[in-house]
């Protein structure tokens, strides 16, 4: 009976990961498919032209990056601080309970809640308009808990050892932290980094009221002008655009291009956070 059950057990989770990777599949097959045609180089490069029916998606491209490193920038130290303190300062473990969950709750709020908390906050209350600094610091607390998370996991898995030999040459405990834990904890964060930028590149409610405009025709001159971005693109383009003859087949190609920008951000992180392992003496 014993066995009947493990087999049956087995079975379920081979299909679920069956299940999984033909939809995973089906996706990338219809995206290519659609997408493939109207990619090119002029397609990468140049501007749009005559409304969005003619051109390319490069300022859509550059508002996209310019929003990803504007949210990383604000997060990642945020982030990392953050964790410092959760795993070796906080010395009361209920608040550090109480951190923890809010930071898991933070994670699981719709994208779209963020959106309207930077329309609010950044747009309205601190005045910098719809501009590239409301999306990137609205981008940066999304991905605020990915950081945390992916920190404190990196600091913690740390082996004890070395800090206690750093304390016993005499260090400081910041040096302790400074030069030996954030230095050995640095693959992890940088993965947890990467993956938010990720997710960052591709997200589209929190720029919808903050960042994004449909159609412009010259790259951004300040961090507090509007930006072409691509998830908005493709989200305009589908529900907005005049003449779908024309569009949708660049929404597809947009598509395409930000399926590729976040399966190559994911890759590096897996590359990168591979080669600093296989770089590590101990």
């Amino acid at each position: 009976m014993r066995k009947q059950k493990q087999i049956i057990g087995l079975l379920a989770v081979r299909l679920s990961i069956l299940v999984a990777l033909i939809a995973l599949f089906s996706i990338l097959v219809f995206v290519v498919l659609n997408g493939f045609k109207v990619l090119s180089l002029d397609f990468l490069t140049q501007f749009p032209k005559r409304g969005m029916t003619r051109g390319g998606i490069f300022p859509a491209i550059m508002g996209t990056a310019c929003l990803a490193v504007g949210a990383i920038l604000f997060s990642l130290p945020l982030g990392v601080l953050s964790a410092i303190y959760l795993t070796e300062y906080a010395k009361i473990k209920r608040w550090v309970r109480i951190i923890k969950v809010g930071v898991n709750a933070l994670s699981g709020v719709p994208s779209v809640v963020f959106g309207l908390f930077g329309l609010a906050v950044f747009v309205k209350f601190f005045g910098f308009g719809v501009s590239i600094l409301s999306g990137s610091l609205t981008l940066g607390i999304l991905i605020l808990p990915t950081i945390i998370r992916a920190s404190e996991e990196a600091i913690i898995a740390v082996p004890p050892i070395f800090k206690e030999a750093s304390f016993a040459l005499g260090a400081t405990k910041w040096q302790t932290m400074r030069k030996i834990v954030i230095p050995t904890a640095l693959p992890g964060i940088l993965t947890g980094a990467i993956l938010g930028i990720g997710r960052a590149a591709g997200e589209t409610a929190p720029i919808l009221f903050t960042a994004a405009t449909f159609y412009q025709r010259k790259l951004p001159s300040s961090i507090l002008d509007e930006v072409m971005a691509l998830p908005y693109h493709i989200y305009a383009l589908m529900t907005e655009g005049t003449k779908p003859e024309f569009q949708v087949p660049i929404a597809y190609g947009t598509a395409l291009v930000l399926l590729l920008l976040v399966l190559g951000i994911n890759l590096v992180a897996i590359i990168l956070r591979t080669r600093m392992r296989r770089a590590k003496k101990w």
